[in-house]
């Protein structure tokens, strides 16, 4: 296996996305953002339109990380073109960032963060379908993605049924009193220890200089960016879901099961949604450091529940950890492209 990048048999187009919403956002990150286009064999040589698979970053990534090559291993862009050249349906796959001055952004609109779920439907959809030849209906889109960007991929079908129709995740962050409530009262006590319980002094400290100097700085900087998402207020201030002991701060902690996945498939207001989903993909490592095995499997009761149809879900634990499951993403992606409806 070679240690630089192959040839493709498609093609990839870099371009930047200007967007609107995102300008003057809380953290000051920039409006401007990167985006790559991968184009599969034989676009070039016909007008014929394709379905679009939308690929979202988990927590700390940005675009370009794709990119980057582990000894003996492939990136995903590359694994993506093997399955168009080995005969899968075609599709055009779109690489968005969405990466934030705390990490991530949970594809989601927060005061504290962003817009990013309207700049991923209103801004980066378009920019695509004005520009490519995609078939630019709900039907022929899914959005997929790994960890945080395993949980924009389920959210964001349920809060936009408009516009996207499939959805695959691996790992995505769900049940979030498994996931994330065990870890609060590590992180309090960090805060405490090293910060006299102070996220200001933190984020003072650690914007000062290169992050991982501390080893607390991943930990910390995480559970703030999860918050910044999810309890985010509109002074651009951010609220936590524990308090100085590491118990849950009742109010918080409800804003934050307001958005967990696995609940909110359960809900009646996003019942409609998930039922109208054509094909979702549901896959962890059952050794995941997070329980995020347990998340994939309260999503797939709760779509049970919501009444969607065994043979639009394909649900599998595999054995893994969190990290390094990249071989997963392909086989999602060729699922997906396979169940798109042929257009006549």
């Amino acid at each position: 296996m070679l240690p630089w990048s192959a040839e493709l048999a498609g093609r990839i187009e870099s371009g930047v996305v200007d967007s609107a919403l995102l300008r003057g956002n809380r953290l000051g990150d920039p409006h401007e953002r990167p985006i790559h286009v991968y184009l599969p064999p034989g676009y070039d040589d016909s007008d014929r339109r394709y379905p679009v698979v939308y690929t979202i970053q988990g927590y700390t990534g940005h675009v370009r990380m794709w990119f980057n090559r582990m000894p003996f291993r492939r990136p995903f862009p590359e694994l993506a073109d093997e399955v168009f050249a080995n005969g899968t349906p075609p599709a055009i796959v779109v690489y968005v960032d969405a990466w934030t001055g705390v990490g991530g952004s949970q594809f989601l609109d927060s005061p504290a963060t962003g817009r990013y779920h309207s700049y991923l439907c209103d801004e980066v959809v378009p920019w695509v379908d004005a520009r490519y030849r995609t078939v630019a209906d709900r039907e022929h889109r899914a959005v997929a993605g790994k960890s945080s960007g395993g949980y924009g991929a389920m959210v964001t079908p349920m809060l936009r049924p408009d516009v996207f129709g499939s959805l695959a995740t691996h790992a995505g962050d769900a049940l979030f009193e498994v996931s994330y409530q065990p870890d609060f009262p590590r992180v309090a006590r960090l805060l405490r220890d090293e910060y006299g319980g102070s996220y200001d002094a933190f984020l003072a400290d650690w914007r000062g200089r290169l992050h991982g100097t501390r080893e607390s700085d991943s930990d910390l900087i995480e559970m703030y960016g999860y918050a910044a998402a999810y309890s985010g207020n509109e002074d651009g201030s951010v609220d936590l879901p524990f308090d100085d002991t590491g118990a849950l701060v009742p109010d918080v902690w409800a804003r934050w099961l307001a958005l967990d996945p696995a609940l909110m498939a359960d809900r009646p207001e996003y019942r409609d949604a998930v039922r109208s989903l054509d094909s979702i993909w549901i896959d962890a490592g059952t050794r995941d450091e997070y329980h995020l095995d347990f998340g994939a499997v309260a999503y797939r009761r709760a779509l049970d529940r919501a009444g969607v149809a065994d043979e639009k879900v394909h649900f599998e634990l595999f054995d893994a950890r969190h990290g390094a499951i990249e071989y997963r993403y392909p086989l999602s992606l060729a699922w997906l492209c396979e169940r798109f409806p042929t257009r006549g």
